[in-house]
């Protein structure tokens, strides 16, 4: 186990089936996304969250403690997260480059990366830096959030992200490159988008991560009616099908097993 303190940390509960490592390079995220659970984790109002900053002095702190992580970590998969609450390439980070900075300090002290974003091809800046697929745990990963394909539907709930045909046009540069790539469909909110998110992007996509729509109960008024009677199973049924139909690789988070 890593000591407690460090930037890089394990993170627990669903965070975990992510990656077995984390950092967080940014407190709060500009894109604005409706269902995010990050301002619920770091206990600030969405108003404040969005208004997205560095985290205080993150790369001295990394360069500082990569080095001791690397030295007690004894799991066999050195996979950190960029990240789990923001988003790595979010817009400011254009004008602070703290991920590729922090992608350079972990490689150098043999970690592997995990990138999870929605910003499209605002992420291919660092993709010179991502080692290609070799073999299973050995390699960095780049993977997109994609909850709608509809524009209209994803720029109401996630705002400032890039729109899903730039998302998607990214993970493909991504696979054509050898970089191992994988797809997070969370939180489903529309079970017939989510089918055609798995049908479109599945020859260049290595692995689909399926997880559930959570802390419904805090979106505002107009977004909790449209997901408020949403069949659990139905949506994990037939989207296993789907996946297996396409033949793709799949990963049921946790949230949703209880539905098999």
């Amino acid at each position: 186990m890593l000591r407690k303190g460090l930037v890089i940390y394990e993170p627990k509960g669903r965070a975990g089936e992510y990656a077995p490592l984390a950092i967080n390079l940014y407190r709060g995220c500009g894109h604005g996304c409706v269902y995010c659970f990050g301002p619920g984790t770091l206990y600030i109002e969405r108003a404040e969250f969005i208004k997205a900053a560095p985290r205080p002095n993150i790369i001295e702190k990394l360069i500082k403690d990569a080095p001791v992580a690397a030295a007690t970590y004894d799991g066999n998969d050195k996979r950190v997260l960029l990240c789990f609450t923001c988003d790595p390439y979010q817009p400011i980070d254009e004008v602070h480059r703290l991920t590729r900075q922090a992608i350079i300090l972990l490689h150098a002290n043999g970690f592997d990366v995990t990138i999870l974003t929605k910003a499209g091809k605002r992420a291919e800046r660092d993709f010179d830096l991502l080692s290609p697929r070799l073999i299973e745990h050995s390699s960095d990963e780049f993977a997109t959030t994609l909850t709608f394909l509809d524009e209209t539907n994803s720029l109401k709930w996630e705002p400032r992200a890039a729109a899903p045909s730039s998302r998607i046009d990214t993970l493909k540069k991504a696979h054509d490159l050898g970089i191992k790539t994988w797809v997070s469909l969370e939180p489903i909110i529309d079970l017939a988008e989510s089918i055609e998110i798995i049908k479109q992007p599945h020859t260049f996509v290595d692995l689909f991560k399926v997880g559930k729509l959570n802390y419904a109960e805090k979106l505002p008024d107009s977004f909790r009616a449209q997901v408020k009677n949403i069949n659990w199973r139905k949506v994990v049924m037939e989207s296993i099908a789907a996946l297996k139909q396409y033949g793709c690789r799949y990963y049921i988070k946790k949230d949703l097993r209880c539905y098999l």
